[in-house]
C-alpha cells in the first residue's frame, strides 16, 4: 500500500467538537475492558467493577479498648476517692489488655492506670465505669453485610486495610485498558542505541516520545507498552497496527499526521479502518489524526514533543478514563495577571505554557516559547492559559485563568527573578533547592532593562542587571535611579564575569577584535535590544566608530547566552557577544572584552521576606560561590555584597 498524495486537512473541527465526535464514537461497551477477580492485597489503585460487602464484622468481638481491668459496671457504682471500692479478681474482675476479648458478665474496662493493687487478689478503684466504657463493641467499625464501596471506586491503601478488616480477601475489578505507542519516523533512534559520549549523528533525533507518552499513560492507571521506533514503511506500520487491533485497548501512533510526503498515518487508518478527523484547530497540536480501527481508537499524534503532551491531555487522557469507568481528574485554575501581551492567531484555540509567581497578593504569568519542539516549555512551566480561538490574544495586565500543573503552594514559595540572562542563575536556583527545599527561583530573561521595567511593574521580586554607564565605567546605579526613582531598592553583587566575542574553535574566521565585525564574511548574532550585552555592544561600536547597519546580522538577536553560542556553533552565525561560562559550556573558543558586573535589584518591601532572605543566604554561601567559579570566567570576590546607590 502506497500513499500517493500530501495530507491536506482543510476541514479541521474546533476542539469542543473534536472531543464530542472522538467520546461519543465508541460506545460505552465497546471500550469497556471486561473485569478480573484478584487479591485484595494487589488492588492498590485499581477500580472496583462490582460492589463490595463485608464478610465479617470488624472487631468480631467486644475487644478492650485499654490496659487495665475488665468489670461488670454496676459493681463500680458509688467509688470515690473518698470513698475507694475493693473488687475481687476472678469475681466479674479480669485484667486485660487492648485488643483482649472482653470476658463474659462484664461491660467495661477501667484503665490500669486508675487501678491500685490491694492485698492477694483484690484491687482498688476510686470512681465508677460506666457501660461499654473503653470497649471496642462488635461491629463498632464493620458490620458484616455492609456495603464497604460501590463499583467503579479506587481503591487506595486505607481501601485496602477496610475490607482486609472486614473479610474481604478477593474483589472484582476493572481490567486495565492496554495502551500500546508506536512512534514512527526513519529520522528516528532509540537512546539505548546512542553512545554516551558521542552526539548523534546530524539528521537522527533521539526518540523520546514514546516513553514520555508510556509514563502518562501510567499515569492515568493503564498499562503501556512502547514499540521499538519504525521506520517510515508504510507496509510495516500497518502490519503492527493491525496486529496490534487484536490485543490492544488503543494504539497511538507517533509522528506521521502532518503533510509531510513521509506522513503516513492518515492513508494508513484509512485503509485498516475510518478516520474520524484530521485536523483540530488548536496550537500546538493541529495535525492531530482521531481513527477508528475494528473499535479500536486510534490517534496519530504529531512528533513535537510539545504537541504530543496536549494531544494526550486532550483526547488520550479523557478516553482513558472513560474506559476505566471513572472521572477525570481536573487540574485546579486560579486567575493569573499576565505580565506581558500574549498576542495569538484568530481561529485557533492556543496553549501558552507559563511560569508562575505570587508578587504580593497577585499571580502573575509569565509566557514560555510557544515552540511545539520545545519539551522544556513544558518541565519549566507552572501552568497552562488558553487563548480562545475567538481572540487575537490577551493584554498585559489582562486577569485570566491558567490551569496549574503544580501544587499552588509552589507558586507561592517561587522567586520571580526578571532580566538578563546569566549562566551562574543555574547554579542559583539548584543551591536553593538544595539548601531551602520548597523554594524555588524562576528566571525570565528579557534583558536588564525589561527586568528594570518588570521591577517598576511590580511583576517581579528581583531583576538581574548588568547596564553599562558608558561616562564613568561603573553598572546599573544610574539605571535604577533613572527607571527606578520611586522604588526603594538593595542593589546586591552577584558575580563579575567576564564577557567577549564566541567564535568556533580554532576561531576559523581569525576574528581578533570588535572592528572586526565589519567584515563582509563576518556574520554576528546579537543579543535583544535592552539587553546589558546589547548596551555593551552598541558602547564598543560607537566607540570605534562603526555603524549597526555595516553588520550582518546585528538585527538578528537572541534572548540568552547559551542561545548566541549555539547559533555560533551551528554556523547560523560567525560570532557573538557573550560570557566565558556559556563558551566553555559548548567547548567554544573565547575572544575577552571586558569584565563586568553582574547585580540582583531587588524592591526593600521583599527584603526581609523569607523567600529572598534565602535567596540571599544562598548568594553568600560559599557552596554557591564555589560551584559558579568552576563554570569559568567568574569572580566571586564582592558577591553578596549590597551596592552604595547613592553616588
Amino acid at each position: 500500500m502506497k500513499a500517493t498524495k500530501r495530507n491536506v486537512y482543510l476541514h479541521m473541527k474546533s476542539l469542543e467538537s473534536a472531543k464530542e465526535l472522538w467520546m461519543s464514537h465508541f460506545s460505552e461497551t465497546s471500550l469497556r475492558t471486561g473485569t478480573e477477580t484478584i487479591a485484595t492485597a494487589d488492588a492498590i489503585e485499581r477500580i472496583l467493577s462490582e460492589p463490595v460487602f463485608a464478610r465479617l464484622s470488624s472487631p468480631n468481638y467486644h475487644a478492650a479498648a485499654m490496659d487495665g481491668i475488665a468489670v461488670l459496671a454496676e459493681d463500680t457504682y458509688g467509688a470515690h476517692v473518698d470513698h475507694p471500692i475493693q473488687l475481687t479478681l476472678g469475681e466479674n474482675t479480669f485484667f486485660v489488655n487492648t485488643g483482649n476479648v472482653l470476658p463474659e458478665k462484664t461491660d467495661a474496662v477501667i484503665m490500669i492506670e486508675n487501678v491500685t493493687r490491694g492485698d492477694h487478689a483484690q484491687v482498688i478503684i476510686e470512681s465508677p465505669a460506666i457501660p461499654w466504657q473503653h470497649v471496642r463493641k462488635m461491629g463498632e467499625d464493620i458490620v458484616a453485610t455492609e456495603m464497604l464501596f460501590p463499583q467503579n471506586h479506587t481503591i487506595t491503601p486505607s481501601c485496602i486495610g477496610a475490607m482486609l478488616s472486614g473479610g474481604v480477601f478477593q474483589v472484582c475489578v476493572r481490567k486495565t485498558p492496554n495502551i500500546l505507542i508506536v512512534p514512527t519516523g526513519s529520522e528516528l533512534i532509540d537512546w539505548q542505541s546512542v553512545h554516551p559520549d558521542q552526539a548523534p549523528e546530524k539528521g537522527t533525533i533521539i526518540e523520546s516520545n514514546g516513553t514520555m507518552l508510556k509514563y502518562f499513560v501510567q499515569e492515568c492507571g493503564c498499562h503501556a507498552t512502547r514499540h521499538d521506533s519504525v521506520p517510515d514503511d508504510v507496509d510495516h506500520i500497518q502490519h503492527i497496527l493491525l496486529k496490534a487491533v487484536q490485543t490492544f485497548d488503543m494504539i497511538l501512533l507517533v509522528g506521521g499526521s502532518s503533510a509531510g510526503e513521509s506522513d503516513y498515518t492518515r492513508s494508513i487508518i484509512e485503509n485498516a479502518g475510518n478516520v474520524l478527523l484530521h485536523g483540530v484547530t488548536i496550537m500546538p497540536g493541529k495535525p492531530v489524526i482521531l481513527g477508528d480501527v475494528h473499535q479500536t481508537p486510534i490517534v496519530g499524534i504529531p512528533g513535537y514533543p510539545v504537541s504530543a503532551i496536549v494531544i494526550f491531555d486532550q483526547f488520550i487522557r479523557p478516553m482513558l478514563y472513560h474506559m476505566l469507568g471513572v472521572p477525570e481528574p481536573k487540574r485546579k485554575k486560579i486567575p493569573v495577571q499576565l505580565t506581558r501581551n500574549m498576542p495569538s492567531k484568530l481561529g485557533i484555540e492556543e496553549f501558552i505554557r507559563v511560569k508562575l509567581g505570587k508578587v504580593g497578593d497577585t499571580v502573575l504569568a509569565s509566557a514560555l516559547p510557544r515552540g511545539a519542539g520545545a519539551i522544556t516549555t513544558f518541565t519549566q512551566a507552572d501552568g497552562i492559559i488558553r487563548i480562545p480561538r475567538h481572540s487575537e490574544g490577551l493584554k498585559s495586565q489582562d486577569i485570566v485563568y491558567a490551569e496549574l500543573l503544580h501544587p499552588e503552594m509552589s507558586i507561592e514559595n517561587t522567586i520571580m527573578l526578571v532580566g538578563s540572562h546569566d549562566n551562574s542563575l543555574d547554579i542559583l536556583s539548584d543551591c536553593i533547592c538544595q539548601k531551602y527545599p520548597g523554594i524555588k527561583l524562576a528566571s525570565t530573561h528579557v534583558g536588564s532593562l525589561g527586568g528594570l521595567l518588570a521591577l517598576k511593574r511590580g511583576s517581579c521580586h528581583m531583576a538581574g542587571s548588568h547596564l553599562l554607564d558608558a561616562e564613568d565605567g561603573s553598572y546599573n546605579v544610574r539605571y535604577i535611579q533613572k527607571y527606578l526613582n520611586n522604588t526603594p531598592v538593595k542593589c546586591m553583587h552577584l558575580v563579575m564575569r567576564e564577557q567577549g566575542m564566541i567564535v568556533l574553535p580554532g576561531n576559523p574566521k581569525n576574528i581578533k577584535s570588535i572592528k572586526d565585525l565589519k567584515r563582509n564574511d563576518v556574520r554576528l548574532i546579537n543579543r535583544q535590544a535592552g539587553s546589558g550585552t546589547r548596551v555593551l555592544l552598541d558602547y564598543l561600536l560607537q566607540k570605534y566608530s562603526i555603524q549597526p547597519i555595516d553588520i550582518l546580522g546585528y538585527d538578528r538577536d537572541e534572548y540568552t547566552h547559551m542561545g548566541v553560542a549555539v547559533n555560533v556553533l551551528s554556523g547560523m552565525a560567525d560570532v557573538g557577544i557573550g560570557i566565558l561560562s556559556a563558551a566553555n559550556a559548548l567547548k567554544m573558543d573565547f575572544i575577552p572584552i571586558v569584565q563586568e558586573q553582574y547585580d540582583l535589584v531587588i524592591p526593600t518591601v521583599y527584603w526581609d521576606t523569607p523567600m529572598i532572605q534565602a535567596l540571599v543566604s544562598v548568594v553568600r554561601w560559599e557552596t554557591f560561590q564555589n560551584r559558579v567559579q568552576t563554570l569559568g570566567g567568574y569572580h566571586t570576590d564582592k558577591t553578596g555584597q549590597i551596592i552604595d546607590q547613592s553616588r
